[in-house]
């Protein structure tokens, strides 16, 4: 049974001046279940709005067309007028990821901030940790709401002298209260606490952001890591060092932290999903099934479910011959479908699974036809990651039947060719072929000749002949459709494009590839950074149920 939402009582105010985006947060607070949301276009409004009645949640955008105020200044005012209850969860957006805004909302005790463009997901993600420490903090609030600033002080020091969670923010809340108290010395030492602990989570988690997005990945992991030891409680942190491990292949690490991650905001559908897709990965079943049918029970009509959970889900019921389990799933894609009866993705998913099925009947040449067909697909645009998981999971259980499969080894090859580009999609792609060694070495011999053919175009490249480089690269992406090395070719391009004989007469020939399987697959070079090699699709929102 699918449960109500957690955000369905709740009430949020939306700011900003720009009606597309604007109607664009409206609607996105809504598909997540928030109750009731109201609009506000200038500062000034939203101030005396949250005069007159408090919110749970307020999405502010930063900057304001044709004002002299920000949304900084509006916060700001509303902690200076205390017109802002602690309860209220602040999420401040803004089109610039540069860290002195992001060290400038660290230092106005936001709840949450996100840049632009960002998912419904990520929106998600941030209102989940927030409401979670509001949730652990209560006690707090409401004596604060009360008026019981004694006792909301005590609670605050009690808090901080026991090292329990939460803390530091705690603490900041605390050395506020105490100041306005009078009790200086007490206010002191929680502010020199504070300042021991370099307390600028959001800052240093921007900075770890920018590291990721640049593919410095090991400067990123040292930043988390000592983020997570002074802020052990920050899940965020633990999501992007998940994805970061992830990116290296570390399956295992990635799935330990992505634990703690959920278990910091228990109620986070995302999160459940990331640990049981992990745990799949990482081959602990039992976990993977009970946390992925966990996600199914309590958000199946929810726009952050994920159907690729789903698929996994009806791996683990066909590999356990339960055909209760798998009709289960059945019947939950069919509800799927029927509300978007003609969504690719959604019938990939249904030829996974009418898959399963003809071969848990036995009925194998039936399921060889239709994997077959499936096959065929491979050089669509839109093939992506996923769908090429979704193949070899499928051929490799048609190759337990002891049946003859004589082009599943070229099947293999070419899927790896196009997607083994990073050690996370090899190893993700590996861990679907379930213990078939041929198999997945197949697909990492793929990813170590990807990495020869890029290796060798940039020392053409360096060494002076970067016109063999980039169509060394546009020949292999041409023939691969492999999206690294196509924007390889448009990347190299650009670089060395004053050291070229004819650059205009490549650029067109790559930009078409890049239209046709880059974006249209959601694969590349940037999307693999932005995703940090934690999902299998270019964006985390892309191919979510549409309402």
């Amino acid at each position: 049974m699918t449960l109500a939402s957690p955000l369905a009582n709740t009430q949020a105010l939306v700011i900003d001046s720009n009606a597309t985006s604007r109607s664009l947060m409206t609607m996105q607070l809504r598909e997540l279940g928030v109750g009731h949301v109201r609009q506000a276009t200038r500062v000034r409004d939203a101030r005396v709005i949250l005069e007159t009645q408090p919110y749970d949640i307020v999405l502010c955008d930063y900057y304001f067309d044709g004002s002299e105020l920000s949304g900084q200044d509006l916060l700001d005012e509303l902690r200076r007028e205390q017109l802002l209850p602690y309860s209220t969860v602040f999420v401040m957006v803004t089109g610039e990821a540069s860290y002195a805004k992001v060290a400038e909302a660290a230092e106005a005790a936001l709840d949450a901030y996100l840049v632009k463009p960002y998912t419904s997901a990520s929106l998600a993600d941030r209102l989940a940790s927030a409401r979670h420490r509001k949730q652990e903090l209560k006690a707090i609030f409401d004596a604060i709401d009360a008026k019981e600033f004694d006792r909301a002080a005590d609670l605050c020091l009690d808090r901080f002298q026991q090292r329990a969670t939460y803390w530091l923010y705690a603490a900041r809340i605390g050395a506020e209260l105490l100041l306005r108290l009078e009790r200086h010395a007490q206010a002191r030492e929680l502010y020199e606490a504070i300042i021991a602990a370099r307390a600028v989570p959001w800052a240093r988690l921007g900075v770890a952001r920018t590291e990721v997005a640049s593919g410095n990945l090991s400067a990123a992991r040292r930043t988390l890591e000592t983020l997570i030891g002074d802020m052990p409680d920050q899940a965020d942190s633990y999501d992007l060092m998940g994805r970061v491990q992830m990116e290296q292949g570390e399956i295992g690490a990635a799935l330990a932290t992505y634990r703690t991650a959920a278990t910091l905001t228990p109620g986070c559908l995302l999160r459940l999903q990331h640990c049981g897709t992990l745990a799949f990965y990482a081959g602990e079943r039992v976990e993977a099934l009970k946390m992925l049918e966990r996600a199914l029970s309590q958000g199946l009509r929810s726009k952050l479910f994920d159907w690729h959970s789903l698929a996994l889900i009806a791996l683990m019921r066909f590999d356990t011959k339960d055909s209760k389990g798998m009709k289960y799933a059945g019947d939950a894609l069919m509800q799927g479908m029927e509300r978007a009866p003609r969504d690719q993705r959604l019938r990939r998913f249904d030829l996974l699974l009418n898959g399963l099925r003809l071969l848990m009947e036995r009925r194998l040449a039936d399921g060889l036809l239709l994997a077959r067909t499936f096959a065929k697909q491979v050089d669509a645009e839109d093939f992506d990651l996923e769908s090429a998981s979704l193949l070899i999971a499928l051929w490799v259980r048609l190759a337990r039947q002891d049946i003859e499969l004589p082009e599943m080894e070229t099947l293999v090859s070419r899927l790896g060719m196009r997607f083994c580009s990073s050690k996370s999609a090899t190893e993700v792609l590996a861990s679907m072929a379930e213990g078939h060694e041929p198999s997945a070495q197949l697909l990492r011999d793929a990813n170590a000749r990807v990495f020869a053919i890029s290796e060798t175009a940039m020392r053409h490249a360096m060494r002076g002949d970067p016109q063999a480089g980039v169509q060394l690269l546009l020949e292999q992406g041409t023939q691969t459709l492999n999206a690294k090395l196509i924007d390889m070719a448009a990347l190299v391009l650009k670089r060395y494009r004053e050291r070229m004989s004819d650059p205009d007469a490549l650029a067109p020939r790559i930009e078409a590839l890049q239209r046709r399987y880059v974006r249209a697959s959601g694969q590349g070079l940037k999307a693999a950074r932005d995703a940090g090699g934690m999902a299998l699709r270019g964006s985390s929102s892309s191919g979510k149920l549409q309402p």
